[in-house]
């Protein structure tokens, strides 16, 4: 409960900066904003991995102690406070640069500064999000009446990529930037419902892996300099490894696991075109058709890498099969240990229907 009080001191020193620097910020959909960019910006609109994520916040912290400490690193394009109705944050904030070598260096110079008496934060690479999945659109969608669509409802697409499954027509939007998939996100749904009374799925697409000819999981090493695991994540040196699995009927000798788990295109197997959430959705298809129930997967961290990626082993379990799946997979830091272990259930579930479809598992 004393989280939820409020510290009258804070306030005071927050809203005396504020006026005594006549710093300007906007409140906007749970956020408090600084920039984007602020008026005396001169230089280029900042790209990819110049924004960073800083959690571990004490929630009586503000702008007051924030902008200056990491404005000392390099002038700030943008800074984002995430907000509660309360008054207080949220426990994490972004913090955008002109570069990414600025944005390396206040990872390198703030993670683990002490803010407060008793209080480290933590720094690290925000991971942007900017693609978006739309479900459940028309089987009448084109790719061509698509863009136009979405010309009129939001900004920032850069790419659509429009696909059809046994499920209906789905398409993958690439924004260009995580602020307009974000706004994106927000509008999208209702606008459909408004202007076509028709009903979509809009939500974060992660992990794509477009080129179809890499190895699953292969993950391009952006960013240099040591990356902390969320709070909540307990590390584990031991490293369990593969058992042999047992020989049983494979895709080939399945007719019914070969549907879910292949496209109309030999050379593009559907496995490799799905995102890590339809892989899980189909396994669990797979095992019902099979007569077994829904698999169980575990995680468990390994250890964090230089390059920012956090490896766990997993083991997927299904009944009724002699031995679970096991390997390793990595993913990216994220704002907290529920949303990382999800990514890395899903990263597994990912693997193993690769390895399944290739006859490298096999039920």
């Amino acid at each position: 409960m004393s989280e939820l009080v409020m510290n009258p001191e804070r306030i005071q020193a927050f809203n005396t900066w504020v006026k005594a620097t006549n710093t300007k910020l906007t409140q906007i959909n749970g956020q408090r904003k600084y920039g984007g960019p602020p008026e005396e910006w001169n230089g280029p609109v900042p790209g990819a991995g110049c924004e960073v994520f800083i959690s571990r916040l004490p929630r009586d912290v503000y702008e007051d102690l924030l902008i200056p400490l990491f404005s000392s690193v390099g002038p700030l394009w943008e800074f984002r406070l995430m907000m509660n109705f309360s008054g207080q944050n949220r426990g994490f904030a972004y913090a955008k640069y002109s570069s990414s070598a600025v944005a390396a260096q206040a990872i390198f110079k703030l993670h683990g500064h002490v803010l407060v008496p008793g209080a480290n934060i933590s720094v690290c690479y925000s991971t942007e999000k900017r693609n978006l999945y739309i479900g459940t659109l028309p089987i009448t969608m084109t790719h061509d009446k698509l863009l136009k669509v979405l010309e009129m409802m939001v900004e920032g697409v850069d790419s659509v990529s429009l696909r059809m499954d046994m499920d209906g027509k789905w398409a993958t939007l690439v924004f260009t930037s995580h602020h307009a998939a974000s706004m994106a996100k927000k509008v999208l749904a209702e606008a459909f419902q408004k202007r076509f009374a028709l009903t979509i799925l809009v939500k974060w697409q992660t992990a794509l892996n477009p080129n179809h000819n890499e190895p699953p999981l292969t993950l391009s090493k952006r960013h240099l300099g040591t990356i902390p695991a969320p709070p909540g994540l307990n590390h584990s040196a031991h490293v369990a490894s593969a058992p042999n699995v047992p020989r049983s009927p494979t895709t080939a000798e399945c007719p019914t696991a070969h549907l879910l788990l292949s496209s109309s295109s030999p050379s593009a197997p559907r496995a490799q075109q799905l995102s890590q959430e339809e892989r899980a959705m189909r396994l669990h298809k797979l095992c019902k058709l099979l007569d077994v129930v829904k698999p169980r997967c575990d995680v468990i961290l390994c250890h964090a890498a230089v390059d920012g990626f956090l490896h766990f082993n997993y083991k997927v379990h299904i009944p009724m099969v002699t031995a679970p799946f096991t390997g390793r997979v990595m993913v990216l830091p994220g704002p907290c240990a529920i949303s990382v272990l999800e990514d890395a259930r899903q990263a597994a579930v990912q693997q193993v229907m690769q390895k399944f479809f290739r006859g490298q598992f096999s039920l």
